[in-house]
Order: structure tokens, then sequence, then C-alpha cells
């Protein structure tokens, strides 16, 4: 397994452009932890979670049942967050700890793989909207560049042509997605602490199928895992969409400095505190993908020192509203589908 990404020695050559921001920001305490602030994040919502259950038995077989999955819903993308943050070492300094703590917040918490997503972020991170590299802008169902547009096929082909309709709804399948990718990963073999995840996993699958079934009716029971799933999936689609979706994409030939290659990439979301605490501190996108291991309450800190340093060089910081920030992205979704909403010339 890759461990969370970090920057490399290499990355911060003495001199170097991000080297200078490095030390501005080290020199402003910025990189130091925050175990306090953590520990009242992690208290907060493991009781918020404790306090969802209790009602979910107290409610018993009834509709008002809908009020809870949705709830369980939010829930489960903030303990996603806290398991983005234990990946990149935010929360704990060494490795082992992250690691066993994020197995038990991301696999036993909400069924989601945290070795799998581990690798993929940090792939994501060392080359963000890279085309070649990017796990994330990978043509699967949606494409993100024309030239993608122009070599998909089959079910890629089709949704592409109105794409921007339908990211929303698509989204309703994330948290489906992401479970099956777990299972996928645990069943393949490579996988770090593969028995760990695989015993977790299937203990979080068992209790949650166990609740639900013997609580409530099948009919009940089936709707509620429609919306808390379903819900789940908007909810992480609206806290990582805005982050990189719309921005500048490059391919593997194309690779400005580290310090360019994150901040022209990434699009920071303004906000107030409702805002940070919905999206994690991933609205403060240029940050974190310039400082990885920063924990999440100094990112609004480093904003102002990182927005005057690239106005300095004269490097484009991109910042903008919560809507325009969908906007922004799914205008870009319909113009990279424009290939195939062309008619093809005879051959």
């Amino acid at each position: 397994m890759t461990t969370p990404a970090h920057v490399s020695p290499a990355t911060a050559q003495p001199g170097s452009d991000y080297a200078r921001l490095a030390r501005q920001i080290s020199d402003a305490g910025l990189l130091r932890r925050r175990p306090l602030s953590y520990a009242v994040r992690f208290s907060l919502v493991g009781g918020a979670l404790c306090a969802a259950w209790v009602m979910f038995f107290r409610l018993g077989d009834s509709w008002p049942q809908l009020v809870t999955a949705a709830v369980l819903a939010v829930l489960s993308g903030q303990i996603a967050l806290l398991g983005h943050d234990l990946a990149h070492r935010q929360v704990f300094r060494g490795r082992r700890r992250s690691e066993s703590v994020g197995l038990l917040v991301a696999d036993l918490g909400i069924g989601l793989s945290y070795g799998w997503w581990t690798d993929k972020h940090t792939r994501h991170h060392a080359h963000p909207n890279n085309e070649d590299l990017d796990p994330d802008i990978q043509p699967d169902v949606l494409v993100w560049s024309q030239g993608q547009a122009r070599s998909s096929t089959g079910l890629t082909r089709s949704v592409g042509r109105v794409q921007a309709y339908l990211f929303f709804p698509l989204l309703t399948l994330e948290g489906f997605n992401l479970h099956a990718s777990a299972v996928k990963a645990v069943v393949r073999p490579g996988l770090g602490r593969r028995r760990a995840e695989t015993i977790l996993l299937a203990a979080h699958f068992t209790a949650y199928l166990a609740a639900l079934f013997l609580v409530l009716s099948p009919g009940r029971a089936l709707v509620f895992l429609l919306v808390h799933k379903c819900l789940w999936g908007v909810y992480m689609g609206m806290i990582f969409a805005p982050n990189h979706k719309g921005m500048p994409t490059c391919t593997g030939d194309e690779m400005p400095d580290f310090l360019r290659r994150q901040v022209l990439t990434s699009r920071n979301v303004r906000g107030n505190w409702l805002v940070d605490i919905a999206l994690g501190g991933l609205n403060y996108q240029i940050e974190h993908h310039l400082f990885p291991a920063m924990p999440t309450p100094h990112l609004r800190y480093a904003r102002p020192l990182v927005r005057a340093y690239c106005a300095q060089l004269g490097v484009d910081y991109h910042e903008t509203g919560l809507l325009r920030s969908y906007r922004e992205a799914l205008r870009e979704l319909h113009r990279v589908g424009a290939p195939l909403r062309t008619p093809r010339s005879p051959a």
C-alpha cells in the first residue's frame, strides 16, 4: 500500500518557490499537530453517530426512520472526512497509529476500504488533474477532457453527451460504488493489511444489514438503505466536486513544478463556518494540496499567506463561492462532452 501524500524532499529543494512558501508556513506554526481540536471533532462525530443509532432503535419500524437515514448520510460523510485526515497523518504523526485508527473509522465505520482509498488518493495528490496519472479523472462513466470524449465508447460515450445534466443524479450511486470498490480491494491480492480490512468490512456490513432488517420491515429496510446510501453519495460528491472538477487538466508530458501543479489545478471555495464544517476544510483545497499533512483547522490561516505568495509570483489562485464552484464544474463537464454531441463525419 502506498503511504499518504506528503511533500518529498526532492520537491522542496532549497531556494525553490515552494521551499520559500514552506518556510513561511512552518515559521507561522501551521504544520503543528492539533490533538485537542481533533479530539473534540472525533467526540462530536462519534457522539452524533451513537445518538443517530439510538434514535433508529427507538423509532422502530416507522417511516420517520427516513430522517434517521438522512442524518446517517451526513454523518457518513463526516466520518469519511476524518478518515481523509487520518490518511494524510494530520491527526497522528506516526503511520501505524494513523493506519490503525483509519481502518476502524473507514472500514468498520462506513464500509470504505482505507487502504484502497489511501493509495488512490495519494496518486491523485501527486498528479492532480493529470489525465494519464490521476485516478480521479480517468474516464469511466464520465469524461474529463475532450480527448477522453473523442476516444470514449459504449456507455461512457452515451452518458458523456449529457454528463453535466446527469452528474448529480449519478452521485446517488457513489455510495454503492465506494462499497463495491472496497469489496473488490479486499478480494484482490496486494492490499496492505488485507485480512484486517476484510474482517472490519464484513463486521460493518453484517451489523448494518442486521440492524435494518431486524428493526424494519423488508420494504422499509430497503427504502432506508436507498435513502442513506444515495444521500451519502450525493454528499460525498458535493464535498469533492468543487476541488478540481472544471479546473485545467494536463497530460503526463506537461509537468509544471510542484507549487504550480497543485495551485493551478485546485479551486478554493469561499464560505462561512458552516461551509468549513460541511466540506471538512477541503474548501481550502489549494492549501491542502500544497501542505497535505497540515491539520484542517490551520488551513484557513494558511490561506492569506498562500494567496499573497501566489500573487507575488503571478500564479493564478482561483477561489469562488460554493454554488459558483458547482456551476463551473458542470459548465466544464458540458464543454468537454461537446465532441460527442457533434455528428460524426461520414467515413
